[in-house]
């Protein structure tokens, strides 16, 4: 199994993180890992994104021109990465912000009220693991253990206090996703 995976957003949405955290999810299960983050200099309000790949193979290159997985957060990103998506694979997205819908009919569409969810919830900063538990519904690569040592493995210990609020963010993701269109 190998899973090659876009996370693409404005910096400030926990994409990068979101990304670290998939990644030593895939650690912890013994899978071969890459993470490789993109963003502009100014950072928070500027585009990031982050390529993962899992596999149970060695990962000859970190490089990619196309994906298995895209989780898209902005229009930008939708704009860019949605014709990269290899036929047959899956694009996750939060509507929120978003002006031009996925158009493609040979890949899983899926959509997810993350910011909605976030704010309903009063937690807005785990708005991206909303997200992380809306993926992992629809691609269960890790499993959940994992994702919570993932988690305590890559957040700073001053906000380990936040890690019951994390896992109640991703599964609510979990419960919330939804199907828009089937590959």
């Amino acid at each position: 199994m190998t899973e090659e995976i876009i996370i693409a957003g404005f910096g400030g949405q926990g994409v990068l993180s979101m990304g670290k955290i998939l990644a030593y999810s895939g650690i912890m299960q013994d899978q071969e890992v890459s993470w490789m983050p993109s963003y502009g200099p100014e950072m928070r309000g500027g585009t990031a994104n982050v390529t993962v790949i899992l596999s149970d193979d060695r990962i000859s290159s970190p490089i990619l021109t196309e994906y298995d997985s895209a989780i898209i957060l902005n229009q930008q990103s939708m704009d860019k990465f949605e014709p990269m998506v290899k036929p047959g694979g899956l694009l996750l997205y939060d509507p929120n912000g978003i002006t031009r819908h996925p158009e493609r009919k040979d890949i899983k569409i899926c959509k997810i009220e993350a910011s909605k969810e976030a704010a309903n919830m009063g937690l807005r900063k785990i708005f991206n693991m909303i997200v992380l538990g809306g993926y992992l519904k629809v691609k269960p690569l890790v499993e959940m253990e994992n994702v919570i040592k993932g988690l305590k493995k890559s957040l700073p210990e001053r906000y380990h206090h936040m890690i019951p609020d994390n896992e109640k963010a991703i599964t609510r993701g979990l419960e919330i996703v939804e199907e828009v269109h089937a590959a």
